[in-house]
């Protein structure tokens, strides 16, 4: 009986390719598994051909999310019906980066306080402009999640509107003592308190536990409390989705966000140095050759939190071609919402919650926002953040390499 040459061919790749998953599995190559290889059929032997479609996971830099950390804090009780003992009112200011630090602290003090707190609006950079709460998070969620926390009410009661505050200026994260020292006597007095929370440093790194109440509901109001409203998640998911296609080359959808915006590189900070003698700003050329250096080819995807071009980040373009801002993937019906003038914290909000979903993360300059965004990644396990500061060939920032941040305090 003839013998189709096609089927002893067919025989010697099936073998082949059980003998190469035999070797794979003795040198645990598990990775490889995720590489299709396709076999095209001709009726001529030598049309046939087997390519690979995709690179190993493990190609270049990147490096796998860490398991997501478990909470390592309990939820604060719940105290039950409120008998409150006073109104707190507060703005948020800057920002998403600074939001997350206000919220946090004005939870903490309403806590000690047994004070209710009314939902803050939002204020912009310049005078006179505001946003309601609900304009850039889900205000339902944020109330929710701290239901039996804290007593949380939308608006001042009417009783309370023609009332006049005590504005009281509070340092970030501050301690039990500072509250009852500072703050308490002020409550006690007049019951109605205006929280003006300021920034004397940047410090995000983990403290001793004095009162595990307080840290719990610190941890709970910085990590568990704020969620974008709808419309703004739509937006961040449309433009990440975007960063993961547009480029085909990039390697398996994957990006780098880079916190770098022109306007903050012009500022005084910029030309000053903190401890030990380290630079607070990277300009575009220092960013791209640190990228070169971290070991992303010219392929990779970048994003930058700048929302139009400008002709200094030139550099990091031609290094590396698929480099897009804002006003590359916001949707064409929501630029007119989001890149108006007066939107800066909208924008802002974009660039926070795409920084957080990035697969590495690279700040240009060492703020709260870097701190934030850190945190937000700790605990979800994208511990990718990337510092020209921290000793090659990680450059892993101290936040993850030290396990300073005080999100490791949160989880574990």
């Amino acid at each position: 009986m003839a013998v189709d040459p096609r089927q002893i061919l067919a025989a010697f790749l099936t073998i082949s390719m059980f003998a190469m998953l035999g070797n794979m599995i003795k040198r645990d190559h598990f990775d490889y598994f995720l590489t299709t290889i396709q076999v095209q059929s001709a009726v001529r032997f030598e049309e046939i051909k087997i390519s690979a479609t995709s690179a190993p996971l493990n190609k270049g830099p990147w490096k796998p999310e860490n398991q997501q950390l478990k909470q390592c804090w309990t939820r604060p009780l719940s105290k039950g019906r409120w008998q409150s003992n006073g109104l707190i009112s507060f703005s948020l200011t800057n920002g998403p980066d600074r939001h997350v630090s206000q919220i946090a602290d004005a939870v903490v003090i309403a806590r000690y306080l047994g004070a209710t707190l009314v939902l803050p609006d939002i204020r912009g950079r310049e005078p006179g402009q505001k946003r309601n709460f609900q304009d850039m998070y889900d205000a339902e969620k944020f109330m929710r999640t701290l239901d039996g926390v804290i007593n949380i009410v939308k608006e001042l009661p009417p009783e309370a509107v023609s009332r006049t505050p005590a504005v009281v200026r509070v340092p970030n994260r501050p301690t039990e003592d500072f509250i009852a020292k500072n703050i308490e006597p002020i409550f006690r007095s007049i019951g109605y308190l205006r929280l003006a929370t300021y920034f004397p440093s940047i410090n995000l790194k983990s403290r001793e536990k004095k009162n595990a109440d307080l840290d719990s509901s610190a941890c709970l109001a910085m990590f568990g409390s704020l969620e974008l409203n709808l419309e703004i998640q739509e937006v961040v998911g449309n433009m990440t989705e975007r960063l993961r296609t547009l480029n085909r080359k990039s390697s398996d959808g994957r990006f780098v966000a880079v916190d770098l915006r022109t306007d903050v590189l012009e500022k005084k900070v910029c030309n000053q140095k903190g401890i030990e003698g380290r630079r607070f700003c990277y300009n575009a050329r220092e960013i791209a050759e640190f990228l070169k250096k971290a070991g992303f080819d010219g392929n990779t995807t970048i994003y930058l939190t700048q929302t139009w071009w400008h002709e200094s980040l030139n550099v990091i373009r031609e290094m590396y071609p698929y480099t897009y801002i804002k006003d590359d993937l916001i949707p064409a019906n929501k630029k007119g919402e989001f890149l108006k003038p007066g939107s800066a914290e909208l924008q802002r909000a974009l660039d926070f919650y795409v920084c957080t979903q990035s697969d590495a993360f690279v700040p240009a300059v060492f703020g709260l926002f870097y701190g934030n965004v850190a945190g937000k990644r700790i605990a979800s396990g994208r511990t990718q953040v990337l510092v020209p500061t921290s000793p090659p060939p990680d450059f892993l920032s101290s936040f993850v390499s030290k396990k300073s941040h005080l999100a490791y305090s949160c989880y574990c």
